[in-house]
């Protein structure tokens, strides 16, 4: 509220003011300057000379004005107020709140000098003050944007974020149309874990402000958590185009790329993020890892070194170096590189894990068992990892009359290798419930140990503990001379061996069932797997070849197409009883690296593995046996990609079978 002004002024002074609410400041400053030429302390004039001083961000021109106008009038609220603002402006904070603090002393229900008092208090990190203040301010004025908005925000800040998000939902609902209100409550909703509403926020923004770059970022972001690719890079490519050199865009489009495996695109992205930034540690990272998935190993490493060059404490370069190194078989330099991320944070979750995949690899299961329980902290594993009321089961707690569920939340594979331990379990007296996937569940119902079986996503009966499958190897203590029943566990379905040994007809030539490639989300999945074509290249004509795949990739359609003589019959196989009743029916099931593999060794079939140079842990090192399976051959590639050489070996053990078969007659049971 302007005091009155006395004569001659007045006229001078309304004319002054009348030009300022209208936006006229080079008009209205020459007549607040004609006045203080006249009256030097004519605080009205230097409070409002100092007002558009502020509006033309000249702050410490602002803050002087109005000192003088509180030196010659101290009893006005609002000139403490913007003094107060042009001070913080200055970044003289302690200045800015002793303004504020006197204009409430002045006027304790002004809610603009409690709002203003909030904001400088926020500014100094101090959130629960200026929560405080702000809520003062609301209480003096419940529909104040300035307080509703600023509280969400020191809400935030303070990670108190649902009470955030209704915060700046009470602010839009006073301001429907504020950008940033917008934008900071998706930002709110993602880190809450809402992706979809977050998406929608995101959105809302840019129907304001098309050429908002960080709303169609942050849109990505979520996208790409969402693993809707395609979606994603649409936004980053907004977000580029609204910002070219918007580094972080650049790179994250990478990412996105990266999981639709355009590997060539995903690269270029991250060169233009790095030709922006040079020393940009996370797109050097990322540039490393999709150099890897292209098998430039060399190259994926130099960009790791640059990422450590520019900041040797890079726990994510030296974890992803570990990796690259591990594919290489430079196992001691991957161990290293662990190692020394560990050190760095000792809670590297993804570092301990990948080292418990290199000592695993190499039989020091004991160490190894005990690191491998850091994948259920890594992304990936808490992704998987669900939570119960009932407590884990650690090994400790006796068992005996207890109703144990065993859960796995990893591959098929696993639980066909792991549920052997079942019967360890139930052996100390533990009722043993055990939960598998449905494809699963009639191979699995009759293993030795399980008293109920229950597939997942149905109701979980009552019990008193539970376990990861995978825990129990570490619980149990499992040594290279102590690993469970190596010798056959899994019994076939003797009715669906008769549907299947009908449905293949009387034997004319050796069986030779076929897996060749396994799961394409698997992370490993390119070295392990390989295309028909290539397998069956160099083995001999004259067996009889039954594709034990269920799913086929569209190059292993086409050889499928040109060979009648390999049979296949994936729309019948239902689930891993068909599975399991062809492998009991053939002479010797070749399988890579995967659940086929698993189930006919724990089946008891002859079963020849081929392995790239750097296998799963599970294989071990430099062996042609496996001690958890009795009835494999494992062929290894002698150098990363060889799948040549495997092929030509599996070919002449096929043929030395055969002409065995052909002397005995009789090559398997029936």
């Amino acid at each position: 509220m302007l005091a009155a002004n006395p004569a001659p002024w007045a006229a001078l002074y309304r004319d002054a003011v009348a030009l300022h609410q209208r936006g006229q400041l080079a008009q209205a400053r020459q007549r607040y300057q004609q006045i203080l030429r006249q009256q030097p302390k004519h605080h009205q004039a230097l409070h409002l000379l100092g007002v558009i001083a502020a509006q033309q961000q000249n702050y410490r021109e602002a803050a002087d004005l109005i000192a003088k106008a509180i030196a010659v009038f101290p009893g006005d609220a609002n000139y403490y107020i913007n003094h107060g603002n042009a001070c913080r402006a200055l970044g003289q904070l302690d200045v800015a709140m002793a303004s504020y603090g006197r204009a409430i002393e002045l006027q304790p229900a002004n809610p603009q000098a409690h709002a203003s008092l909030g904001a400088v208090l926020q500014s100094l990190g101090r959130l629960d003050d200026a929560i405080a203040s702000y809520d003062v301010a609301l209480r003096l004025k419940p529909d104040s944007f300035e307080a509703l908005y600023n509280r969400a925000v020191a809400l935030q800040l303070a990670r108190r974020l649902s009470e955030a998000l209704a915060g700046y939902e009470q602010a839009l609902a006073v301001l429907p149309d504020f950008v940033d209100g917008h934008f900071r409550r998706g930002v709110v909703l993602q880190e809450l874990g809402h992706v979809e509403a977050a998406i929608s926020a995101y959105d809302r923004v840019l129907a304001l402000q098309p050429m908002h770059a960080e709303a169609s970022y942050n849109r990505g972001y979520a996208l790409v958590v969402l693993q809707r690719f395609e979606d994603a890079i649409v936004s980053y490519d907004q977000a580029i185009a609204a910002r070219p050199d918007f580094a972080q865009a650049h790179c994250n489009r990478g990412v996105a790329l990266q999981g639709l495996k355009r590997w060539e695109e995903a690269l270029a992205s991250q060169d233009r993020a790095i030709a922006l930034v040079p020393e940009y540690g996370e797109a050097l990272v990322n540039r490393g890892v999709v150099l890897h998935a292209m098998q430039r190993w060399d190259d994926a490493l130099a960009s790791y070194e640059k990422a450590l060059a520019t900041d040797p404490r890079s726990v994510n370069a030296l974890v992803n170096r570990g990796v690259t190194l591990h594919a290489r078989g430079e196992l001691d330099a991957a161990l290293s590189s662990y190692y020394q991320a560990i050190t760095i944070c000792p809670d590297a979750a993804e570092a301990h894990f990948y080292l418990s995949l290199i000592l695993l690899l190499r039989g020091e299961f004991r160490t190894g068992w005990q690191e491998y329980q850091w994948f259920w902290k890594t992304a990936n594993g808490a992704a998987r990892l669900r939570t119960f009321e009932q407590p884990a089961w650690a090994g400790q707690e006796p068992v005996a009359g207890k109703r144990v569920l065993v859960h796995s939340e990893q591959g098929l594979g696993d639980m066909i290798q792991f549920c052997r331990y079942v019967r360890l379990l139930a052996e100390r007296g533990a009722h043993v419930i055990l939960e598998v996937p449905g494809s699963l569940a009639g191979l699995l119902r009759a293993v030795d140990g399980v008293a109920q079986l229950v597939v997942k996503g149905e109701p979980l009966p009552q019990f008193d503990y539970q376990c990861l499958l995978l825990s129990l190897p570490r619980i149990f203590e499992t040594d290279m001379s102590t690993i469970p029943t190596p010798q056959p566990y899994l019994q076939g379905d003797s009715g669906k061996r008769a549907v299947w040994q009908e449905r293949l007809g009387p034997r004319k030539h050796v069986r030779v069932g076929l897996a060749w490639s396994g799961s394409p989300q698997h992370m490993n999945d390119p070295h392990r797997s390989l295309p028909l074509d290539v397998l069956l290249e160099q083995l001999p004509m004259d067996l009889d070849y039954i594709s034990l795949q269920k799913e086929l990739r569209s190059g292993d359609l086409v050889t499928l197409a040109s060979r009648p003589d390999v049979r296949h019959f994936e729309d019948e196989i239902a689930d891993f009883t068909d599975t399991g009743a062809l492998c009991e029916l053939m002479d010797v099931v070749i399988s890579v690296d995967t659940s086929v593999a698993h189930l006919s060794a724990a089946l008891g079939r002859p079963t020849w593995i081929g392995l790239a140079a750097v296998p799963d842990w599970r294989w071990l090192l430099g062996r042609a046996d496996s001690p958890w399976y009795q009835s494999v051959r494992l062929f290894r590639q002698p150098a990363p990609g060889d799948w040549a050489t495997v092929t030509r070996e599996l070919s002449r053990q096929l043929q030395s079978l055969s002409v065995s078969s052909d002397t005995n007659v009789k090559c398997s049971t029936q």
